[in-house]
């Protein structure tokens, strides 16, 4: 059910309206699209710009809400806890080359009424990078924005460099139901950035045909796009979403099909088109654990994304297709991103790269190793941190140990030694004040998280 004001909205901006099925005249999406924001930028909480969401620029980030999560000590899958948000945001903290960060986990161990807004403070408290968050409802949403607005420094200073953006969706096909809505319409009123964008599963709540898929997606971004323009016009937004199949074999939505890897890269297309930000995937697998099944999954949707010029590519980590987080496959992630990054820089050709006068003197039959030229650059390729290039003599040497084992490892150690930069006393006691509000607002016993 559309929320009555966003009907009435549409309805006096041109829209024909018949009970709760609304029609939108062309020239009002193409307008929607004109006034939108064509790049969406977010900063870190230390209110450094972090992200410049535009064009092709890819940056890689976890994924949200997972019920379960890979335990890196016993290897246990289990269900999610508030700890678990609380090692995967460290985890983000330290590793290079994952930008942003979302929950991962869903915290089961406490009560739900308030567990979004304790999922977001313990990103805030373990990472200062930039957030993706979820919210419950619009009450939770309230409090999670005034969170962020003490620690920014205020309404104003959390407009002009937010460092989180929410996250919320129609429900397909073709709903912009009650929850969504008014979380769209409370951060168009903010004009604060938000991600609105469909989770669908083409087979099931779509066309399975690509094109037809893609029309329904489509309609469900533009639409919601004009509702939050219309609220406040120039509203950041960001395009994209889940496209994915439904797996008709074992009624399983594939997040390694290639079909959604099409169906994202043809989103980022229009994007392009529509001169909006985009968000995608990356990173992800059906695999049930971390094995080669993963490693090779994950790695090819990283490349894809990159080559399709996602913006904000989410669920770095994510098996079983978004039921599991693992801490290995974010590490392993990390390690992809760089490789690709260095794939997508592509070859620097200069004056210098050339290097005529070194190969001239070099001559032929000759060799380079003891050249300054390479020195001067041979630290400029890519050099990984888990993957294995030495001998077998060595590998053997040095334990023998797997990818698997040397990503757990390497997960351990950052838990066990990275220290986030907190947050200031006087802004953790405040944030630290809403999250006991909004706990006895909700019946939430105090104290036992």
């Amino acid at each position: 059910m559309l929320v009555p004001e966003a009907r009435e909205l549409l309805k006096k901006a041109g829209c024909w309206v018949d009970g709760e099925r609304v029609r939108f005249p062309p020239h009002l999406v193409e307008w929607a699209i004109r006034v939108a924001p064509p790049r969406v930028v977010l900063y870190n909480r230390l209110g450094q710009s972090a992200m410049t969401l535009e064009g092709y620029k890819t940056y890689f980030g976890t994924g949200s809400d997972c019920p379960n999560v890979i335990d890196p000590y016993t290897g246990e899958r289990r269900p999610g806890r508030l700890e678990d948000v609380q090692n995967f945001a460290r985890l983000v903290d330290a590793l290079p080359n994952i930008d942003f960060h979302m929950c991962m986990a869903i915290a089961q161990d406490i009560d739900q009424a308030t567990s979004d807004i304790h999922h977001f403070v313990t990103m805030l408290r373990h990472t200062t990078k930039p957030l993706c968050f979820t919210a419950w409802n619009l009450e939770n949403l309230k409090d999670i924005i005034e969170i962020c607005e003490i620690v920014a420094g205020g309404t104003e200073a959390f407009q002009r460099n937010p460092f989180a953006i929410l996250y919320t969706e129609p429900v397909s096909p073709l709903q912009h139901i009650v929850e969504g809505t008014t979380k769209l319409m409370y951060m168009a009123r903010k004009r604060l950035p938000v991600v609105y964008t469909p989770g669908m599963t083409f087979g099931a709540v779509a066309p399975v045909t690509s094109a037809g898929g893609l029309l329904v997606a489509n309609a469900e971004l533009l639409s919601g796009l004009v509702i939050a323009q219309l609220i406040n016009e120039g509203t950041p937004f960001v395009y994209g979403g889940g496209v994915a199949i439904m797996d008709m074999r074992h009624m399983n939505v594939s997040y390694a099909a290639p079909e959604f890897w099409i169906n994202m890269a043809a989103l980022c297309d229009l994007a392009r088109h529509y001169q909006l930000p985009v968000f995608s995937f990356g990173g992800c697998s059906d695999s049930k654990v971390f094995d080669q099944q993963a490693s090779l999954e994950a790695a090819l949707w990283i490349l894809v994304t990159a080559l399709a010029g996602g913006n904000l590519s989410h669920d770095v980590g994510y098996i079983e297709y978004g039921l599991t987080a693992s801490m290995e496959l974010t590490v392993m992630n990390d390690e992809v991103i760089g490789l690709v990054r260095r794939i997508m820089d592509g070859v620097e050709v200069s004056e210098e790269t050339l290097a005529l006068d070194v190969i001239d003197r070099v001559g032929p039959g000759g060799h380079f190793l003891n050249e300054e030229h390479t020195l001067r650059h041979f630290r400029e390729n890519w050099y990984p941190t888990l993957l294995n290039r030495t001998t077998y003599a060595s590998w053997q040497e040095k334990g023998g140990r797997t990818y698997g084992e040397l990503a757990n490892q390497r997960v351990r150690q950052i838990l066990e030694t990275h220290r986030p930069q907190p947050l200031p006393d006087e802004v953790e006691a405040a944030v630290a004040a809403v999250v006991r509000r909004a706990d006895q607002r909700c019946g939430v016993q105090t104290g036992v998280h």
